[in-house]
């Protein structure tokens, strides 16, 4: 029993020794390595990826370039230009148009509020005008013959931006009200701007050769269609302006004003009534598509004897223009061509 108490004695002592020995680690590192062993992985990788990547090494300088051109290639697009030939002075006219260093700025001013504000510039040079008393109606306006307003596609594309139906329409009646005003012509630069030409077309129409008789009076042939009739005419430049039609006088062949007034409206537009001597034959049709038939070919053998600029006017008024319409076939299982029979339940 001795023995076992002694052994006993010594492994404790040692124990303790032992124990003793070790130094313990402050109360501050304990608390420092439970956090490092808490720390998850996705925080660890975020921790490094804070430091960033080594500065100017080839793999940063060559990632920066890549993102630097696609940055260009969006700028460009947003710009409407071509990006192979995009420029760093183009870069940098784009940033100071998207992102203007001032609230005035007029050449970032979208154009929907620069045009009312063109209208509200006016009203107010008017107003001034007025109250020194040299306000007058008589100024000189802007001829806009031969031109049309941009379509809502055409608009598209110079703005650069999708615009809704209603933009646009609210667009044109802010040009017009524009144009309405006396002093429109101040801004004749601006609104050119959404204009664009219409293409001449009166150079495409065959015009009739002049002809002579043994008289050495001038004449030329046309003919003219409309629905199935047909008619052909022979106008001559002898200034009595006799009209015969079939052999009669085109009172006796028409007896409906609206049918007369049809077969003088070419005569009448261009200022030659009773210039011509008018010989014409129709065939087919009724009163009403003769009419039209004998129109279309006075119209035609007149362009013999006008000026281009009167061509083009008879051109835009639908003197030239063939009358397509045809009565509609009837359909099988209605009662006509579009008319349907009378449902019955029972």
């Amino acid at each position: 029993m001795a023995a076992c108490r002694a052994v006993r004695a010594v492994l404790v002592k040692c124990g303790r020794s032992s124990w003793t020995s070790v130094p313990r680690p402050p109360q501050t590192d304990r608390q420092l390595l439970s956090r490092q062993i808490c720390v998850s992985s996705t925080a660890w990788r975020k921790n490094l990826a804070a430091a960033g990547p080594e500065k100017f090494s080839e793999e940063y300088i060559k990632k920066q370039v890549e993102e630097f051109n696609i940055g260009k290639r969006h700028l460009a697009n947003i710009m409407g230009e071509d990006p192979e030939t995009f420029t760093q002075e183009d870069i940098d006219r784009s940033i100071a148009y998207l992102f203007p260093s001032g609230l005035f700025e007029k050449r970032a001013r979208p154009v929907m509020k620069d045009t009312f504000g063109k209208v509200l510039a006016l009203e107010k040079y008017q107003d001034s005008m007025r109250n020194k008393g040299l306000f007058t109606k008589d100024t000189k306006q802007m001829s806009l013959t031969g031109s049309r307003w941009l379509l809502k596609e055409e608009l598209e594309e110079l703005l650069v931006e999708n615009i809704s139906d209603h933009d646009y329409t609210r667009f044109l009646q802010l040009m017009e009200r524009l144009l309405s005003m006396p002093y429109c012509a101040m801004e004749e630069e601006f609104v050119q701007r959404f204009r664009r030409q219409l293409e001449v077309q009166s150079s495409k129409q065959e015009i009739p050769a002049v002809q002579h008789d043994e008289n050495g009076v001038a004449f030329s042939q046309a003919e003219g269609r409309r629905k199935t009739a047909k008619a052909s005419i022979k106008l001559r430049d002898c200034g009595t302006g006799s009209i015969t039609i079939n052999g009669k006088s085109y009172l006796l062949y028409f007896p409906i004003l609206q049918d007369r007034e049809q077969l003088m409206f070419p005569l009448h537009f261009v200022d030659m009534l009773g210039r011509f001597n008018v010989e014409a034959s129709v065939e087919g049709g009724g009163h009403s598509a003769q009419a039209g038939a004998l129109r279309l070919a006075i119209s035609r053998a007149l362009l013999s004897f006008v000026s281009a600029g009167e061509m083009e006017s008879m051109r835009q008024a639908g003197l030239l223009t063939p009358d397509p319409r045809v009565k509609e076939r009837k359909k099988p299982g209605q009662a006509g061509a579009r008319k349907k029979f009378t449902w019955k339940k029972r």
